[in-house]
């Protein structure tokens, strides 16, 4: 028998967004189709939310977002929760980094990304081209687009609400270096990394995840752990992964994700993917 989602809960980067980081006109009206239908659709990405409106279509609407893995949750601009790193923890990351020499992007709730001035060289000397072969394209044209229009370069940290921060290598050595260090912090401070590629880490409010994001959203909206679906490709993407009723994996996520999900799209999302995957559900189809 088919399983019908009340919700469905749709990572973005290598699932609804395309190589170019881009999703597409379809995966939009199928998106419109299932929400018309009653079924609830929602966003659950590694982004904030302010990167989001520049990767989709005019119009793309969905329930809600859970952005930055699960650390804050909106229903159109209006804030559902928002957890913050501590400044003390912010502080002692960018000092570990700058040692480490690992690039790094903080991001602040409602203003642009922020790198210091003081790590501009060595952030940037990681971007430098060629692209190592091993890096994916969707994630080597986000690094190049926020070197160039996104990061708000300071002296100073500056606010007090901090949403994550991003740290990209362009050597799996050196970030699983970081990653090494990132852990023997956690002996001294609480907090949670997640990975979505070989090349990144990410660091969030203790014990938050996209899965912690989800039950928050569905209180929100009065609805029943069950009956649930989620869409993804990533590591990142195991926490709801092991929540939700029926998880499933993108033809382009990795062996290791593919195994433990209840099934796998027919194609990759430089293939519309989703779209092919819910139209199953598309009042055109029933």
């Amino acid at each position: 028998m088919l399983f019908k989602p009340k919700a469905i809960f749709l990572d973005m980067d290598g699932t609804i967004l395309n190589s170019y980081n881009k999703v597409s006109i379809k995966t939009k009206e199928i998106i419109d189709d299932l929400r018309n239908q009653g079924i609830f659709v929602f966003i659950a990405t590694g982004r904030a939310f302010d990167e989001i409106a520049d990767l989709v279509p005019v119009g793309f609407q969905v329930d809600g977002c859970i952005t930055s893995n699960g650390m804050a949750g909106y229903i159109g601009e209006n804030v559902v929760f928002q957890h913050s790193l501590s400044l003390d923890l912010v502080k002692t990351v960018i000092e570990k980094a700058r040692q480490h020499k690992i690039y790094y992007e903080l991001f602040p709730y409602g203003t642009s990304r922020i790198t210091l001035n003081q790590d501009k060289h060595y952030v940037e000397h990681e971007i430098r081209d060629p692209k190592p072969d091993s890096v994916e394209i969707n994630e080597w044209l986000s690094r190049k687009h926020a070197i160039k229009e996104e990061i708000a370069w300071k002296d100073n940290i500056e606010g007090s609400m901090f949403s994550k921060f991003y740290f990209f290598a362009r050597t799996k050595e050196h970030i699983n270096e970081w990653k090494d260090v990132l852990n023997q912090l956690k002996q001294e401070i609480d907090f949670t990394t997640s990975t979505s590629s070989s090349h990144n880490v990410e660091v969030m409010f203790a014990n938050v995840n996209k899965a912690t994001g989800i039950k928050q959203m569905l209180a929100h909206f009065g609805l029943s752990e069950v009956e649930i679906m989620a869409i993804g490709d990533s590591y990142n993407d195991m926490p709801m992964f092991e929540f939700v009723s029926y998880a499933v994996a993108m033809k382009n996520a990795p062996d290791p994700i593919k195994q433990v999900v209840d099934d796998v799209t027919e194609f990759t999302c430089d293939e519309d993917g989703v779209y092919q995957f819910l139209y199953r559900f598309s009042s055109v189809n029933i």
